[in-house]
C-alpha cells in the first residue's frame, strides 16, 4: 500500500493540537539508518487506510517529499470516544534486517469440520494474530489456518499449523499457545415428572374410590 506524508517542523503538544484542527495527523518514522523524521498525513485519507487489514500487516510505501520509504506501522494512538486518530508510529524497513512483526490469522473450514458437522462442538478462536520473525520481503499479509480436520477434544496449537517459509513463531510467554478451543455444547435432557404411587391411587396406596354413579 501507498501513503504520501509531508515532513513538519513543528512539534510538541500545542504544535500537534493545531495540527489536528487542520485536519492532519502527527507523526514519526523511526529506525534503519536514517534519522527520526516527524511527519504529519491527511487524517481523511489515513482514516481509510487504516480499516484495510493491509495496512496494519504488510510493508509500506510512504511518499515523503517525493522519496519513495519502505516502513511498518507500529503504533497508532486514536481519540478515547472520537473518530480520530490522535499519532502514528512508522519504522523504516531494510531488506536484511529481521523484524518482529503481528500478522492476522484467517481461519477457513470450520463448518466442514467433524467438530462442528457431526459432533455437536463450538469452536472458538482464541487468538486472532501471531508474532512473528522475518525479512522484510517474507512478511505474509496474512496466515491462513483450515480447520476443516477440527474434532471434538483436539485444539488447534501453533506447532499444528504450517507457517510461510522463512517465518518464525515469535514465542511470548508460551510456546505453543492454543489457536483454536473445540467445546462441546451442552445438551438439555427433560425428566418427566415422577408421580407418587400413594397419590395415584389415593390415600392407603389403595385405588381412589369412584364417584356414585347418578340415578
Amino acid at each position: 500500500m501507498k501513503f504520501v506524508a509531508f515532513e513538519r517542523a513543528m512539534q510538541g503538544t500545542g504544535a500537534s493540537r493545531r495540527l489536528r484542527i487542520t485536519g492532519r495527523t502527527p507523526g514519526i518514522v523511526y529506525g534503519g539508518t536514517g534519522e527520526t523524521t516527524l511527519i504529519e498525513i491527511d487524517h481523511n485519507a489515513l482514516w481509510h487506510a487504516i480499516k484495510k487489514e493491509a495496512f496494519h500487516a504488510s510493508i509500506l510505501e510512504m511518499d515523503l517529499g517525493g522519496t519513495a520509504h519502505k516502513v511498518l506501522l507500529r503504533d497508532l494512538q486514536m481519540h478515547p470516544f472520537k473518530q480520530q486518530i490522535l499519532h502514528i508510529d512508522f519504522q523504516r524497513v531494510e531488506a536484511r534486517t529481521r523484524m518482529t512483526v503481528k500478522v492476522p490469522l484467517h481461519f477457513s473450514g470450520e463448518e466442514e469440520s467433524p467438530a462442528v458437522k457431526t459432533e455437536n462442538c463450538l469452536v472458538n478462536h482464541v487468538v486472532s494474530e501471531l508474532t512473528v520473525s522475518c525479512f522484510p520481503a517474507d512478511i505474509p499479509e496474512f496466515i491462513a489456518v483450515d480447520l476443516s480436520g477440527l474434532k471434538k477434544g483436539s485444539p488447534l496449537s501453533v506447532k499444528d499449523i504450517t507457517l510461510p517459509k522463512d517465518v518464525k513463531f515469535v514465542a511470548k510467554g508460551q510456546v505453543n499457545p492454543v489457536l483454536v478451543s473445540v467445546t462441546p455444547i451442552a445438551v438439555e435432557v427433560e425428566v418427566a415428572p415422577v408421580v407418587d404411587a400413594k397419590d395415584a391411587k389415593g390415600k392407603g396406596g389403595k385405588p381412589a374410590a369412584k364417584p356414585a354413579a347418578k340415578k
